[in-house]
């Protein structure tokens, strides 16, 4: 699972996520990406899902690039437990999406092995997303 190896703070505030990917926009390093269209919050737990799930449809044919990683530490409360006395403990890590972000990228297969490799891994990720190609 992945998860930063150390973070500054243990909790972090949850902050807003407006507009759109400023980077990490273009298929810089394979031939065909999976792009984010919606804003979201992705599990390290989801990208493993995800991730797996290329790898079955591409049957170790071509390279597969992981274009985010969860930095972002999510608290959690017990269960039962009433409101107030303070911040629950960190839970996991996400990965913050926004539109436009390349989530995988995919080199080394045809296109529509790539298509059918990205839409099995769509389904197990909470953001809507879409096909892309390289920009030749």
């Amino acid at each position: 699972m992945l998860m930063p190896k150390r973070t500054k703070f243990r909790k972090v505030q949850r902050g807003r996520m407006n507009g759109t990917a400023q980077r990490g926009t273009e298929v810089t390093f394979g031939e065909y990406g999976l792009k984010s269209v919606e804003t979201g919050k992705i599990t390290s737990r989801q990208i493993e899902a995800a991730r797996v799930a290329i790898n079955r449809k591409v049957k170790r044919g071509g390279k597969l690039w992981i274009r985010i990683f969860p930095d972002f530490a999510f608290t959690k409360k017990p269960a039962e437990t009433r409101q107030g006395k303070g911040k629950g403990s960190p839970e996991g890590f996400v990965a913050r999406i926004k539109p436009g972000k390349i989530l995988f990228e995919i080199a080394g297969v045809d296109q529509d092995l790539a298509k059918i490799a990205f839409n099995s891994a769509s389904n197990k990720l909470p953001v809507k997303t879409k096909f892309v190609e390289i920009n030749k």
